[in-house]
Parts: structure tokens; sequence; C-alpha cells
């Protein structure tokens, strides 16, 4: 795996992001959806919206947010991504990357951009209990799946006041999702039912400051940081950010061995969409307190959640934080 250390942008670049938040704010609520997905990047023609400020909440009954966010160079910063419990990273179309972020213990007051929805995505959401899925649209072969699918499906015109059109970024990079119009409150910890631990590190593991994950056409680095004790996460080459130009950067970082294979979806250009299996055993590498641990995952059907074990069998704790998993094709 190649190895990278990036810089973080410039204190001007944050300043110009801080400086969208009123403005992409005030823009309204418009709904209604932009140019046929094709799961590719267009041309950034502006800067992104702002990100609100997320709030925790105390633990209540309900499901865990699931949001499909868009992770073409040209939608990036993103918002409201630093506020996930869990970020999910897939392979899609062309070889590029889609992310789902799933927020349990808080909710942030703008989340996007958001974009469509993959077949993937229905065996991934059976580990949580009626999760909500907000997404952007789907092939039309695809949706009859997604309402038969055990969850709720939240794209734009079901609730137009949750959903608006940020102002500088181009279609269909620009559509952003308020969360508190779906539910009042954030379910809490106890909705986060795919099987992850936490407390202290497994024995083991080896040091290793910085792992790349790429795809055909994307690249993940994670380098540690021991003055935050987090992961810093970089995309294609750039230090992620959020559109209020802070850092991402997850406590623990999953590396997750998975089958991926054609589906029997295409996108307008023709190109297959692949298909990332979740169920079923494979190995991984898990990355916390500076660490490389090399375990086995398994999932024996889809309601069951994710177990991650050593080579003994016994259970992988994960760092308190945010978790990434990549799901990177087996070999």
């Amino acid at each position: 795996m190649g190895r990278q250390v990036r810089t973080r942008r410039t204190s001007t670049t944050v300043a110009l992001l801080a400086a969208t938040v009123t403005a992409a704010l005030a823009a309204g609520c418009t709904s209604g959806h932009g140019p046929v997905d094709d799961g590719r990047g267009r041309p950034k023609t502006s800067a992104p919206t702002g990100e609100g400020t997320a709030s925790r909440r105390p633990a209540a009954a309900g499901p865990v947010l699931a949001v499909k966010i868009d992770n073409a160079p040209a939608a990036r910063p993103q918002t409201g991504l630093r506020d996930a419990d869990v970020v999910y990273a897939e392979q899609v179309e062309g070889g590029l990357s889609r992310l789902m972020a799933v927020y349990a213990t808080r909710l942030p007051k703008v989340v996007g951009p958001v974009r469509s929805a993959r077949e993937s995505d229905l065996e991934l959401l059976r580990q949580f209990d009626d999760p909500t899925l907000a997404f952007s649209g789907a092939q039309r072969k695809l949706l009859p799946l997604i309402d038969r699918a055990p969850l709720t499906a939240q794209p734009p015109g079901k609730v137009s006041a949750a959903w608006f059109r940020g102002t500088r970024n181009a279609a269909p990079h620009n559509l952003y999702l308020r969360p508190d119009r779906l539910m009042p409150t954030a379910p809490g910890a106890d909705a986060l039912t795919n099987g992850f631990r936490y407390g202290a590190a497994p024995a083991g593991g080896r040091p290793d400051p910085s792992i790349t994950v790429r795809y055909p056409a994307a690249r993940f680095t994670f380098t540690w940081s021991g003055s935050t004790h987090r992961w810093l996460v970089a995309m294609d080459g750039t230090p992620t950010v959020t559109t209020d130009g802070h850092r991402v950067a997850p406590a623990t970082v999953v590396v997750q061995y998975v089958k991926i294979r054609r589906s029997a979806f295409h996108d307008v250009l023709g190109n297959n969409t692949p298909y990332t299996r979740t169920t079923g055993s494979g190995t991984a590498e898990v990355l916390r307190d500076g660490k490389v641990y090399d375990v086995e995952w398994k999932r024996p059907k889809a309601t069951d959640g994710t177990a991650f074990t050593t080579k003994d069998g016994a259970p992988v704790n994960f760092a308190e934080g945010q978790v990434w998993v990549v799901f990177a094709k087996a070999p």
C-alpha cells in the first residue's frame, strides 16, 4: 500500500469556506432532482454550502439516519461529515467512490451534498433497525427494491422542507439535507446495531503512520496524528476538510476486504454499477492509536452486525469516536 502525507489547506481557504455558511443557508429551500445521476464528477463552478453546528442529544428510541454523500472532487468539501458516527466508503461507477454517513448520537444542521443510492446500500443497511435513508434518487429499476427494503426512504420529493439547493456548486453537487426536518432528535448510541465494539486496543499491532487504499479512480489516505490522536483523512491526495474548515479525523479506520462484483445495474453512460457484498467473511485491517491490526471479519447474514476478531477469535475493540469503513476489493 502507498504511503503519503499532505499538508492542510491554508487559512485563507478556510476563511473563504466559512464565509459561505450564511449565504448558502439563506438561499432557501428548493426541492427536485438535478441532472441525471451518472455517478461521476462534474466541473466545480462555485464553493460549497456552509456547515451548521452539531448538537449532542440524549439517547432516544428511533432509527439511525443514513445519508448518501457525494464524493466526486467537485462535491468537496462536504458538510456535516465530521458529525457522523460511522462513514462507509464504497466503489461506484468508473472506479470512483461514494460515502454513506450514519448518524445516531448527533445530528448536524446540514448534510451534503447528497447523491443517489446503490443496490449495495440495501444489504449494508439491514444491520440497522428500520433505518432512514436519505438520498437524491436512484436508477429507475432500483427504486422498487428500495421501496420493498426494510427502511424508510427519504428522497427529496417526500419532505421537501428538508432539502435545499446550495448556491455555489453546480448541480448535481448542490443538494443538501436538514436532518432535523426528517427526525426531531438523534436516536442515541443504542441505535448503532452494526456490531462495533469500543474499548481497549487489542494486543500487538504494527506501527504504521500512513495507509492508502486505492480504487481504480479514487484513493483514501489515513495519516496518524499523534497530537490529535486521530487519523487525518485525505482523498485523492488532498486533505479532507468540511465546509467549516476542520479536518476529518476518525478515531478508527477499518479497511474491510470484500467481494465486489458486477451488478445488474448501469449508469446512463453504460458503466456497470459495482455491487459491494458486505455479508460473509474475510480479512480486514483496523487502524487505531497509530497502529494497524490484521483481523478477520464475519457477518453471516444481512440482519447481523459485523464482528471483527483477532486470529484467535478474540473481539477487536475500536477507539471511541468516529469510525470509517473503507470497502476494498479482496485479493
